[in-house]
Protein backbone atom coordinates (compact mmCIF):
# COMPACT_ATOMS: atom_id res chain seq x y z
CA UNK A 1 0.00 0.00 0.00
CA UNK A 2 1.26 3.55 -0.74
CA UNK A 3 2.44 5.51 2.25
CA UNK A 4 0.75 8.81 3.01
CA UNK A 5 2.82 11.86 3.85
CA UNK A 6 3.70 11.79 7.56
CA UNK A 7 2.21 15.21 8.25
CA UNK A 8 -1.11 16.47 9.49
CA UNK A 9 -3.57 16.96 6.66
CA UNK A 10 -6.57 19.24 6.37
CA UNK A 11 -9.35 19.90 3.87
CA UNK A 12 -10.01 16.93 1.60
CA UNK A 13 -7.06 15.10 3.20
CA UNK A 14 -4.38 17.36 1.70
CA UNK A 15 -1.65 19.25 3.58
CA UNK A 16 -2.52 22.84 4.44
CA UNK A 17 0.55 23.88 2.47
CA UNK A 18 -1.18 22.90 -0.78
CA UNK A 19 -3.84 25.56 -0.22
CA UNK A 20 -1.22 28.16 0.61
CA UNK A 21 0.45 27.37 -2.71
CA UNK A 22 -2.95 27.26 -4.47
CA UNK A 23 -3.84 30.83 -3.48
CA UNK A 24 -0.30 32.14 -3.91
CA UNK A 25 -0.19 30.75 -7.46
CA UNK A 26 -3.74 31.93 -8.16
CA UNK A 27 -2.86 35.54 -7.33
CA UNK A 28 0.44 35.34 -9.21
CA UNK A 29 -1.42 34.13 -12.31
CA UNK A 30 -3.98 36.88 -11.69
CA UNK A 31 -1.18 39.40 -11.97
CA UNK A 32 0.42 37.77 -15.04
CA UNK A 33 -2.72 37.31 -17.12
CA UNK A 34 -4.14 40.68 -16.11
CA UNK A 35 -1.04 42.44 -17.37
CA UNK A 36 -0.85 40.21 -20.49
CA UNK A 37 -4.44 41.06 -21.42
CA UNK A 38 -3.62 44.78 -21.40
CA UNK A 39 -0.10 44.89 -22.85
CA UNK A 40 -0.72 45.12 -26.63
CA UNK A 41 -3.70 47.43 -26.22
CA UNK A 42 -1.66 49.67 -23.93
CA UNK A 43 1.26 49.82 -26.35
CA UNK A 44 -0.89 50.66 -29.39
CA UNK A 45 -3.51 52.94 -27.87
CA UNK A 46 -1.69 54.79 -25.10
CA UNK A 47 2.01 54.69 -25.99
CA UNK A 48 1.16 54.89 -29.73
CA UNK A 49 3.45 52.09 -30.86
CA UNK A 50 2.89 50.79 -34.37
CA UNK A 51 0.90 47.55 -34.39
CA UNK A 52 3.83 45.37 -35.51
CA UNK A 53 6.20 46.90 -32.95
CA UNK A 54 3.68 46.27 -30.18
CA UNK A 55 3.24 42.64 -31.27
CA UNK A 56 7.01 42.17 -31.43
CA UNK A 57 7.38 43.45 -27.84
CA UNK A 58 4.55 41.14 -26.79
CA UNK A 59 6.28 38.18 -28.48
CA UNK A 60 9.62 38.97 -26.85
CA UNK A 61 7.98 39.31 -23.45
CA UNK A 62 6.01 36.05 -23.57
CA UNK A 63 8.91 34.20 -25.22
CA UNK A 64 11.32 35.23 -22.47
CA UNK A 65 8.74 34.35 -19.81
CA UNK A 66 9.02 30.71 -20.95
CA UNK A 67 12.82 30.84 -21.28
CA UNK A 68 13.82 32.19 -17.85
CA UNK A 69 12.39 29.28 -15.77
CA UNK A 70 15.52 27.36 -16.81
CA UNK A 71 17.57 30.03 -15.00
CA UNK A 72 15.20 29.94 -12.02
CA UNK A 73 15.58 26.20 -11.64
CA UNK A 74 19.37 26.46 -11.77
CA UNK A 75 19.44 29.22 -9.12
CA UNK A 76 17.15 27.24 -6.83
CA UNK A 77 19.25 24.09 -7.13
CA UNK A 78 22.67 25.72 -6.74
CA UNK A 79 22.18 28.81 -4.59
CA UNK A 80 18.87 29.81 -3.07
CA UNK A 81 16.59 26.83 -2.54
CA UNK A 82 12.99 26.62 -3.74
CA UNK A 83 11.35 28.83 -1.10
CA UNK A 84 13.95 31.56 -1.33
CA UNK A 85 13.81 31.62 -5.14
CA UNK A 86 10.00 31.89 -5.07
CA UNK A 87 10.21 34.81 -2.63
CA UNK A 88 12.81 36.64 -4.69
CA UNK A 89 10.77 36.12 -7.86
CA UNK A 90 7.57 37.33 -6.19
CA UNK A 91 9.23 40.55 -5.03
CA UNK A 92 10.68 41.25 -8.49
CA UNK A 93 7.32 40.62 -10.18
CA UNK A 94 5.48 42.84 -7.71
CA UNK A 95 7.92 45.68 -8.44
CA UNK A 96 7.52 45.05 -12.16
CA UNK A 97 3.73 45.22 -12.09
CA UNK A 98 3.70 48.45 -10.12
CA UNK A 99 6.37 49.89 -12.43
CA UNK A 100 4.08 49.18 -15.40
CA UNK A 101 1.80 51.91 -14.06
CA UNK A 102 4.44 54.45 -15.16
CA UNK A 103 5.04 54.71 -18.95
CA UNK A 104 8.71 55.72 -18.59
CA UNK A 105 9.46 52.42 -16.81
CA UNK A 106 7.94 50.15 -19.48
CA UNK A 107 11.02 48.12 -20.45
CA UNK A 108 12.60 47.79 -16.98
CA UNK A 109 9.15 46.72 -15.74
CA UNK A 110 8.89 44.02 -18.39
CA UNK A 111 12.41 42.82 -17.53
CA UNK A 112 11.50 42.60 -13.84
CA UNK A 113 8.40 40.56 -14.72
CA UNK A 114 10.36 38.22 -16.99
CA UNK A 115 13.11 37.54 -14.48
CA UNK A 116 10.70 37.33 -11.54
CA UNK A 117 8.53 34.83 -13.37
CA UNK A 118 11.61 32.72 -14.15
CA UNK A 119 12.44 32.54 -10.45
CA UNK A 120 8.86 31.99 -9.25
CA UNK A 121 7.14 29.73 -11.77
CA UNK A 122 9.17 26.47 -11.81
CA UNK A 123 9.94 26.43 -8.11
CA UNK A 124 6.46 26.86 -6.67
CA UNK A 125 5.42 23.78 -8.67
CA UNK A 126 8.40 21.91 -7.24
CA UNK A 127 7.30 22.83 -3.71
CA UNK A 128 3.87 21.31 -4.43
CA UNK A 129 5.56 18.02 -5.28
CA UNK A 130 7.74 18.16 -2.15
CA UNK A 131 4.64 18.03 0.09
CA UNK A 132 4.04 14.41 -0.94
CA UNK A 133 6.03 11.21 -1.08
CA UNK A 134 6.59 9.90 -4.60
CA UNK A 135 4.11 7.04 -4.07
CA UNK A 136 1.46 9.16 -2.33
CA UNK A 137 -1.93 8.51 -4.03
CA UNK A 138 -2.94 12.16 -3.45
CA UNK A 139 -0.10 13.53 -5.57
CA UNK A 140 -1.91 13.74 -8.94
CA UNK A 141 -5.02 15.18 -7.29
CA UNK A 142 -2.83 17.83 -5.62
CA UNK A 143 -1.45 19.01 -8.96
CA UNK A 144 -4.99 19.05 -10.38
CA UNK A 145 -6.11 21.34 -7.54
CA UNK A 146 -3.04 23.50 -8.06
CA UNK A 147 -3.77 23.70 -11.82
CA UNK A 148 -7.30 24.89 -11.06
CA UNK A 149 -5.80 27.75 -9.06
CA UNK A 150 -3.83 28.80 -12.14
CA UNK A 151 -6.97 28.89 -14.25
CA UNK A 152 -9.01 30.66 -11.59
CA UNK A 153 -6.47 33.49 -11.51
CA UNK A 154 -6.32 33.54 -15.32
CA UNK A 155 -10.12 33.79 -15.49
CA UNK A 156 -10.56 36.59 -12.96
CA UNK A 157 -7.68 38.86 -13.94
CA UNK A 158 -8.79 40.03 -17.43
CA UNK A 159 -12.21 40.81 -15.96
CA UNK A 160 -10.85 42.92 -13.10
CA UNK A 161 -7.82 44.51 -14.80
CA UNK A 162 -9.71 44.97 -18.07
CA UNK A 163 -12.63 46.70 -16.33
CA UNK A 164 -10.30 49.07 -14.49
CA UNK A 165 -8.35 49.82 -17.66
CA UNK A 166 -11.57 50.48 -19.58
CA UNK A 167 -13.19 52.63 -16.89
CA UNK A 168 -10.10 54.62 -15.86
CA UNK A 169 -6.78 53.87 -17.57
CA UNK A 170 -4.44 50.92 -18.18
CA UNK A 171 -2.32 52.13 -15.26
CA UNK A 172 -5.16 51.19 -12.92
CA UNK A 173 -5.22 47.73 -14.47
CA UNK A 174 -1.46 47.33 -14.07
CA UNK A 175 -1.71 48.53 -10.46
CA UNK A 176 -4.41 45.90 -9.83
CA UNK A 177 -2.01 43.27 -11.19
CA UNK A 178 0.62 44.59 -8.76
CA UNK A 179 -1.84 44.28 -5.87
CA UNK A 180 -2.50 40.69 -6.94
CA UNK A 181 1.21 39.93 -6.82
CA UNK A 182 1.48 41.59 -3.40
CA UNK A 183 -1.33 39.35 -2.12
CA UNK A 184 0.49 36.32 -3.55
CA UNK A 185 3.67 37.32 -1.71
CA UNK A 186 1.83 37.87 1.58
CA UNK A 187 0.06 34.50 1.34
CA UNK A 188 3.32 32.70 0.63
CA UNK A 189 5.16 34.42 3.47
CA UNK A 190 2.30 33.94 5.92
CA UNK A 191 1.90 30.26 5.09
CA UNK A 192 5.55 29.29 4.82
CA UNK A 193 5.42 27.28 8.05
CA UNK A 194 2.87 24.94 6.40
CA UNK A 195 5.23 24.05 3.55
CA UNK A 196 6.59 21.02 5.33
CA UNK A 197 8.31 18.52 3.04
CA UNK A 198 7.12 14.92 3.13
CA UNK A 199 10.73 13.78 3.42
CA UNK A 200 13.04 15.42 5.93
CA UNK A 201 12.33 17.96 8.68
CA UNK A 202 10.92 21.45 8.15
CA UNK A 203 13.53 24.19 8.48
CA UNK A 204 12.67 27.89 8.82
CA UNK A 205 14.65 30.28 6.63
CA UNK A 206 18.11 30.81 8.09
CA UNK A 207 19.88 34.17 8.25
CA UNK A 208 22.13 33.03 5.41
CA UNK A 209 19.09 32.19 3.25
CA UNK A 210 17.47 35.56 4.01
CA UNK A 211 20.70 37.34 3.06
CA UNK A 212 20.87 35.36 -0.20
CA UNK A 213 17.24 36.27 -0.98
CA UNK A 214 18.07 39.96 -0.53
CA UNK A 215 21.22 39.69 -2.65
CA UNK A 216 19.39 37.80 -5.41
CA UNK A 217 16.54 40.31 -5.44
CA UNK A 218 18.91 43.27 -5.59
CA UNK A 219 20.95 41.60 -8.34
CA UNK A 220 17.76 40.84 -10.27
CA UNK A 221 16.64 44.45 -9.98
CA UNK A 222 20.00 45.79 -11.16
CA UNK A 223 20.18 43.32 -14.05
CA UNK A 224 16.62 44.13 -15.13
CA UNK A 225 16.97 47.90 -15.03
CA UNK A 226 20.60 48.21 -16.11
CA UNK A 227 20.53 45.39 -18.65
CA UNK A 228 17.46 46.71 -20.44
CA UNK A 229 18.86 50.23 -20.57
CA UNK A 230 22.16 48.96 -22.01
CA UNK A 231 20.41 46.72 -24.54
CA UNK A 232 18.25 49.59 -25.80
CA UNK A 233 21.25 51.90 -26.15
CA UNK A 234 23.60 49.39 -27.77
CA UNK A 235 21.27 47.18 -29.80
CA UNK A 236 17.76 48.54 -30.20
CA UNK A 237 14.53 46.54 -30.11
CA UNK A 238 14.79 44.94 -33.56
CA UNK A 239 18.30 43.57 -33.02
CA UNK A 240 17.36 42.31 -29.54
CA UNK A 241 14.42 40.48 -31.13
CA UNK A 242 16.61 38.94 -33.83
CA UNK A 243 19.26 37.88 -31.31
CA UNK A 244 16.60 36.27 -29.14
CA UNK A 245 15.29 34.23 -32.05
CA UNK A 246 18.75 32.98 -33.01
CA UNK A 247 19.61 32.29 -29.36
CA UNK A 248 16.55 30.08 -28.99
CA UNK A 249 17.43 28.05 -32.07
CA UNK A 250 21.06 27.83 -30.95
CA UNK A 251 20.06 26.59 -27.50
CA UNK A 252 17.82 23.87 -28.92
CA UNK A 253 20.51 22.74 -31.36
CA UNK A 254 23.20 22.75 -28.65
CA UNK A 255 21.05 20.69 -26.27
CA UNK A 256 20.21 18.22 -29.04
CA UNK A 257 23.89 17.72 -29.96
CA UNK A 258 24.83 17.41 -26.28
CA UNK A 259 22.21 14.71 -25.71
CA UNK A 260 23.20 12.76 -28.83
CA UNK A 261 26.76 12.49 -27.48
CA UNK A 262 25.80 11.98 -23.84
CA UNK A 263 23.24 9.23 -24.38
CA UNK A 264 25.01 6.03 -25.40
CA UNK A 265 21.91 3.85 -25.44
CA UNK A 266 20.14 3.74 -28.83
CA UNK A 267 16.73 3.44 -27.18
CA UNK A 268 17.33 6.60 -25.12
CA UNK A 269 18.49 8.50 -28.22
CA UNK A 270 15.38 7.51 -30.16
CA UNK A 271 13.06 8.52 -27.31
CA UNK A 272 14.87 11.86 -27.02
CA UNK A 273 14.50 12.37 -30.78
CA UNK A 274 10.73 11.83 -30.49
CA UNK A 275 10.51 14.61 -27.88
CA UNK A 276 12.37 17.03 -30.14
CA UNK A 277 10.11 16.16 -33.10
CA UNK A 278 6.95 16.68 -31.06
CA UNK A 279 8.49 19.87 -29.66
CA UNK A 280 8.59 21.33 -33.19
CA UNK A 281 4.87 20.66 -33.66
CA UNK A 282 4.19 22.09 -30.20
CA UNK A 283 6.01 25.32 -31.08
CA UNK A 284 3.81 25.62 -34.18
CA UNK A 285 0.73 25.17 -32.00
CA UNK A 286 1.74 27.92 -29.56
CA UNK A 287 2.59 30.26 -32.44
CA UNK A 288 -1.09 30.14 -33.35
CA UNK A 289 -2.61 29.81 -29.90
CA UNK A 290 -0.74 32.81 -28.48
CA UNK A 291 -2.32 35.13 -31.02
CA UNK A 292 -4.88 35.42 -28.21
CA UNK A 293 -3.05 38.18 -26.36
CA UNK A 294 -1.88 39.84 -29.59
CA UNK A 295 -3.81 39.96 -32.86
CA UNK A 296 -7.02 38.45 -31.44
CA UNK A 297 -6.92 41.01 -28.64
CA UNK A 298 -6.61 43.81 -31.20
CA UNK A 299 -9.43 42.25 -33.26
CA UNK A 300 -11.67 42.29 -30.20
CA UNK A 301 -10.83 45.95 -29.61
CA UNK A 302 -11.25 47.29 -33.15
CA UNK A 303 -13.47 44.93 -35.14
CA UNK A 304 -15.88 43.26 -32.70
CA UNK A 305 -19.30 44.55 -31.71
CA UNK A 306 -18.89 44.61 -27.95
CA UNK A 307 -22.12 46.45 -27.08
CA UNK A 308 -24.76 44.70 -25.02
CA UNK A 309 -28.12 46.49 -25.14
CA UNK A 310 -31.37 45.77 -23.33
CA UNK A 311 -33.93 48.52 -23.84
CA UNK A 312 -32.41 51.79 -22.69
CA UNK A 313 -29.59 49.98 -20.89
CA UNK A 314 -26.32 49.30 -22.73
CA UNK A 315 -22.88 48.12 -21.78
CA UNK A 316 -19.64 47.90 -23.76
CA UNK A 317 -17.65 44.74 -23.03
CA UNK A 318 -13.97 45.59 -22.44
CA UNK A 319 -11.82 43.86 -25.06
CA UNK A 320 -9.57 42.13 -22.46
CA UNK A 321 -12.61 40.25 -21.12
CA UNK A 322 -12.37 37.88 -24.08
CA UNK A 323 -9.09 36.66 -22.55
CA UNK A 324 -11.14 35.05 -19.76
CA UNK A 325 -12.85 32.69 -22.19
CA UNK A 326 -9.94 30.23 -22.38
CA UNK A 327 -9.61 29.54 -18.62
CA UNK A 328 -13.41 29.46 -18.26
CA UNK A 329 -13.66 26.84 -21.00
CA UNK A 330 -10.82 24.84 -19.43
CA UNK A 331 -12.80 24.72 -16.15
CA UNK A 332 -15.78 23.34 -18.03
CA UNK A 333 -14.07 21.06 -20.53
CA UNK A 334 -11.00 19.64 -18.74
CA UNK A 335 -13.01 17.16 -16.60
CA UNK A 336 -14.93 16.06 -19.72
CA UNK A 337 -11.69 15.44 -21.60
CA UNK A 338 -10.33 13.42 -18.71
CA UNK A 339 -13.45 11.24 -18.73
CA UNK A 340 -13.31 10.96 -22.53
CA UNK A 341 -9.74 9.60 -22.51
CA UNK A 342 -10.67 7.12 -19.75
CA UNK A 343 -13.76 6.05 -21.71
CA UNK A 344 -11.68 5.43 -24.83
CA UNK A 345 -8.98 3.60 -22.84
CA UNK A 346 -11.58 1.28 -21.27
CA UNK A 347 -12.59 0.25 -24.80
CA UNK A 348 -9.01 -0.08 -26.01
CA UNK A 349 -9.45 2.84 -28.40
CA UNK A 350 -7.45 5.62 -26.74
CA UNK A 351 -5.22 7.19 -29.42
CA UNK A 352 -1.47 7.48 -29.03
CA UNK A 353 -0.01 10.79 -27.85
CA UNK A 354 1.04 12.00 -31.35
CA UNK A 355 -2.53 11.43 -32.60
CA UNK A 356 -3.99 13.46 -29.73
CA UNK A 357 -1.52 16.24 -30.44
CA UNK A 358 -2.42 16.17 -34.15
CA UNK A 359 -6.05 16.74 -33.15
CA UNK A 360 -4.89 19.81 -31.21
CA UNK A 361 -3.27 21.29 -34.32
CA UNK A 362 -6.29 20.48 -36.49
CA UNK A 363 -8.65 22.18 -34.03
CA UNK A 364 -6.32 25.19 -33.93
CA UNK A 365 -6.44 25.33 -37.74
CA UNK A 366 -10.24 25.17 -37.78
CA UNK A 367 -10.27 28.11 -35.35
CA UNK A 368 -8.19 30.13 -37.79
CA UNK A 369 -10.51 29.17 -40.65
CA UNK A 370 -13.30 30.86 -38.68
CA UNK A 371 -10.97 33.76 -37.86
CA UNK A 372 -10.20 34.21 -41.56
CA UNK A 373 -13.92 34.49 -42.32
CA UNK A 374 -14.43 36.97 -39.48
CA UNK A 375 -11.48 39.04 -40.69
CA UNK A 376 -12.88 39.15 -44.23
CA UNK A 377 -16.18 40.41 -42.85
CA UNK A 378 -14.40 43.02 -40.71
CA UNK A 379 -12.56 44.34 -43.79
CA UNK A 380 -15.88 45.52 -45.18
CA UNK A 381 -15.98 48.02 -42.33
CA UNK A 382 -18.57 46.17 -40.26
CA UNK A 383 -18.19 45.21 -36.62
CA UNK A 384 -18.52 41.45 -36.34
CA UNK A 385 -20.49 39.50 -33.77
CA UNK A 386 -18.58 38.48 -30.62
CA UNK A 387 -19.68 34.91 -31.32
CA UNK A 388 -16.95 34.69 -33.96
CA UNK A 389 -14.26 35.17 -31.31
CA UNK A 390 -16.11 32.97 -28.82
CA UNK A 391 -16.17 30.15 -31.40
CA UNK A 392 -12.47 30.63 -32.17
CA UNK A 393 -11.54 30.49 -28.47
CA UNK A 394 -13.67 27.36 -28.05
CA UNK A 395 -11.87 25.54 -30.86
CA UNK A 396 -8.45 26.70 -29.67
CA UNK A 397 -9.18 25.59 -26.09
CA UNK A 398 -10.27 22.17 -27.34
CA UNK A 399 -6.97 22.04 -29.21
CA UNK A 400 -5.03 23.05 -26.10
CA UNK A 401 -6.64 20.25 -24.07
CA UNK A 402 -5.63 17.74 -26.76
CA UNK A 403 -2.03 18.93 -26.85
CA UNK A 404 -0.74 20.73 -23.75
CA UNK A 405 -1.38 18.35 -20.81
CA UNK A 406 -0.76 15.36 -23.06
CA UNK A 407 2.62 16.77 -24.10
CA UNK A 408 3.77 17.39 -20.54
CA UNK A 409 2.79 13.87 -19.55
CA UNK A 410 4.60 12.50 -22.61
CA UNK A 411 7.90 14.17 -21.65
CA UNK A 412 7.87 12.79 -18.09
CA UNK A 413 6.99 9.33 -19.41
CA UNK A 414 9.29 9.18 -22.46
CA UNK A 415 12.44 11.06 -21.41
CA UNK A 416 15.41 8.97 -20.21
CA UNK A 417 15.61 9.20 -16.41
CA UNK A 418 19.08 10.78 -16.46
CA UNK A 419 17.96 13.78 -18.55
CA UNK A 420 14.26 14.20 -17.69
CA UNK A 421 14.71 17.67 -16.19
CA UNK A 422 16.76 18.84 -19.17
CA UNK A 423 14.19 17.59 -21.66
CA UNK A 424 11.41 19.27 -19.69
CA UNK A 425 13.43 22.46 -20.15
CA UNK A 426 13.55 21.73 -23.89
CA UNK A 427 9.77 21.37 -23.87
CA UNK A 428 9.40 24.83 -22.33
CA UNK A 429 11.89 26.17 -24.87
CA UNK A 430 9.48 25.03 -27.59
CA UNK A 431 6.76 27.05 -25.84
CA UNK A 432 9.13 30.01 -25.71
CA UNK A 433 9.80 29.72 -29.44
CA UNK A 434 6.08 29.50 -30.18
CA UNK A 435 5.25 32.54 -28.06
CA UNK A 436 7.99 34.58 -29.69
CA UNK A 437 6.89 33.50 -33.17
CA UNK A 438 3.33 34.55 -32.33
CA UNK A 439 4.54 38.11 -31.82
CA UNK A 440 6.56 38.42 -35.02
CA UNK A 441 4.40 36.29 -37.33
CA UNK A 442 2.22 39.09 -38.69
CA UNK A 443 5.19 41.30 -39.63
CA UNK A 444 7.07 38.34 -41.09
CA UNK A 445 4.14 37.22 -43.25
CA UNK A 446 3.45 40.74 -44.48
CA UNK A 447 6.94 40.86 -46.02
CA UNK A 448 5.83 38.05 -48.32
CA UNK A 449 2.30 39.47 -48.80
CA UNK A 450 0.71 36.56 -46.95
CA UNK A 451 -2.46 37.11 -44.88
CA UNK A 452 -2.06 36.16 -41.22
CA UNK A 453 -5.14 34.11 -40.37
CA UNK A 454 -5.45 32.11 -43.64
CA UNK A 455 -1.71 31.32 -43.44
CA UNK A 456 -1.99 30.19 -39.81
CA UNK A 457 -5.03 28.09 -40.74
CA UNK A 458 -3.15 26.42 -43.60
CA UNK A 459 0.00 25.88 -41.54
CA UNK A 460 -1.88 24.44 -38.53
CA UNK A 461 -4.04 22.11 -40.63
CA UNK A 462 -1.03 20.93 -42.65
CA UNK A 463 1.03 20.36 -39.48
CA UNK A 464 -1.86 18.50 -37.86
CA UNK A 465 -2.29 16.26 -40.91
CA UNK A 466 1.47 15.62 -41.13
CA UNK A 467 1.68 14.71 -37.44
CA UNK A 468 -1.29 12.37 -37.83
CA UNK A 469 0.47 10.64 -40.73
CA UNK A 470 3.72 10.39 -38.74
CA UNK A 471 1.98 9.28 -35.52
CA UNK A 472 2.90 5.58 -35.79
CA UNK A 473 6.63 6.06 -36.51
CA UNK A 474 6.89 8.73 -33.78
CA UNK A 475 5.13 6.39 -31.32
CA UNK A 476 7.66 3.69 -32.20
CA UNK A 477 10.47 6.15 -31.37
CA UNK A 478 8.77 6.98 -28.05
CA UNK A 479 8.57 3.32 -27.06
CA UNK A 480 11.95 2.19 -28.41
Amino acid sequence: MPTLSPQKVHLWAHPRGLYVLFFSEMWERFSYYGMRALLVLYLTQHLLYQRQAALEIYGLYTGLVYLTPIIGGFIADRWLGYRGTVLSGAILMMLGHFAMAFPQFLFPALALLILGNGLFKPNISTIVGSLYLSDDPRRDAAFTIFYMGINLGAFLSPLVCGALADAYSPHWGFAAAGVGMLISLIIFLGGMSTLRPAQGPYKPLSKTEILRILLTTIAGFVISVGGVHAARLLLGRTLVSTLFGWTLMGLLLAVFIYLIFRLKNTSERLRTLSIFILGIFTALFWMGFEQAGGTLNLFAQHHTDRTLALGSWSFTIPAPWFQSLNPLLIFILAPLFSLFWVWLAARGREPHTPVKMSWGLLLLGLGFVLMSLADQKAKTGLLVSPFWLISVYLLHTLGELCLSPVGLSMVTRTAPASVTALLMGVWFLSSSAGNYAAGISEAFLEKYHLPLYPTLATLSLAAGLLLWLLAKPIHRLMTA
